[in-house]
């Protein structure tokens, strides 16, 4: 049985084959054809590959992929802890209000334009109040897109029954208890209200066989991907993913002695810099460049359809300077990092030694006041093999471990 593994991204759409027993026999890739139907991307990528799969498993993040708002209590411990997971779910956190809303707090809400709400607030037995009035707030506003909950269990009866005949799915607390943190239940929440809402609300294809091939949002698969990649690593890791619009930066940190987080822990956490990209979000970073006094590349204005720009790689070294120092100021100690690989098409199409050259810039950024990584091994996701070992997991995890184990070295 082959199988072949699709990223429909903003700017191209990456297509890997895989054997039944995890081996790679082929990849490439085509512009996503997002102004047309994205299937027709889709299916030449997948011709390209020179497979005829028996199954065609997809990811996507195309379309600005899933845009999440957070309602939370407090705003740095349940609201924290929400915008935690939403971003673990693959989601870019558009928008957090914390506390009970209010009229303008609404406005802001609508203005984000969020596919979907994540409410929350409350350990499990505390405050039932803030939930409850943010629940009757949005059903009296008639809230038209999904909403997730994943609040106070002791509210949920009366959080329910507010938010009844709207799009509703309740799951378990994201914060149960002080410093705990259950991001599974909301993060497998969001993943199926992606795919049985947002998918088809972007209009990206005619007709349900995009749909139907859809496993979930991109960073949420590659996410998975690094998850059972981190199982193969002796100390913590590390991913960093330059994409055309976006800088996704995946780190999995293995608990060493109690740590302190009123919002609770996540081991394996997500970061999204939704200014710092190749093509669509050049000018976010050199924006941001300027503003960590580390380039003044001036006013850079790059066509998203571009092949190829004479400073691609420059580009490239300060989206992932800028993106791992956000990354470590979010609370991530990076020191004890044993490995770290580079993603995204600009690594892929360069040869292994310049890719890596790019990697190890950043990695030798020592003013962004973050603990650098002792030695690391530097591997480049070459294959995209990380977004094709998340989408095999669930159903294949044996091809999905021989992948990673053959195709990252």
């Amino acid at each position: 049985m082959n199988f072949v593994c699709v990223d429909v991204g903003s700017t191209f759409t990456k297509a890997v084959a895989v054997s039944g027993k995890g081996e790679l026999l082929g990849a490439a890739d085509h512009r996503t054809t997002v102004e047309s139907d994205v299937l027709v991307g889709l299916d030449a990528a997948v011709k390209k590959t020179g497979v005829q799969p028996d199954e065609v498993l997809v990811c996507s993040s195309a379309g600005g992929g899933l845009r999440l708002a957070v309602v939370g209590y407090e705003r740095l411990v349940t609201a924290e802890a929400g915008h935690r997971v939403g971003l673990s779910a693959g989601a870019k956190v558009v928008h957090v209000a914390a506390g009970k809303l209010d009229a303008v707090a609404l406005q802001g809400l609508r203005a984000a334009k969020p596919d979907v709400v994540l409410l929350v607030g409350g350990a499990d037995g505390g405050d039932e109040e803030t939930i409850t009035h943010n629940a009757n707030r949005l059903a009296k506003a008639r809230w038209k897109t999904p909403i997730v909950v994943a609040g106070n269990v002791s509210a949920r009866s009366d959080v329910e029954r507010a938010l009844a005949g709207l799009r509703v799915t309740v799951t378990g607390n994201v914060l149960p208890a002080i410093g705990v943190s259950n991001p599974g239940p909301a993060r497998a929440a969001i993943r199926e209200v992606f795919l049985s809402h947002v998918i088809g609300g972007k209009h990206l294809s005619r007709g349900p066989r995009f749909a139907s091939m859809v496993r979930g949002a991109t960073p949420d698969v590659v996410l998975t991907g690094v998850e059972l990649l981190a199982q193969r690593v002796a100390g913590d890791l590390l991913v960093v993913d330059v994409g055309g619009a976006t800088t996704d930066v995946y780190s999995v940190i293995k608990p060493v002695g109690e740590v302190a987080d009123v919002a609770g822990t996540l081991w394996a956490s997500r970061t999204v810099e939704g200014d710092l990209g190749m093509r669509w979000s050049a000018r976010g970073v050199a924006d941001a460049a300027r503003a960590e006094r580390l380039d003044d590349l001036g006013d850079v204005d790059i066509d998203p359809a571009a092949a190829s720009h004479p400073l691609d790689e420059r580009l490239a070294e300060l989206a992932m300077t800028i993106a791992l120092r956000r990354h470590a100021r979010a609370g991530r100690d990076l020191s004890g990092v044993t490995f770290v690989i580079g993603s995204g098409g600009v690594l892929r199409h360069r040869p292994a030694d310049a890719a890596r050259k790019i990697v190890q810039s950043a990695l030798a950024d020592h003013a962004g006041g973050w603990a650098l990584p002792r030695s690391p091994a530097v591997g480049i996701d070459s294959s995209y093999v990380l977004a094709a070992a998340g989408l095999l997991a669930a159903d294949h995890p044996g091809a999905a471990v021989s992948l990673l184990g053959s195709a990252l070295t």
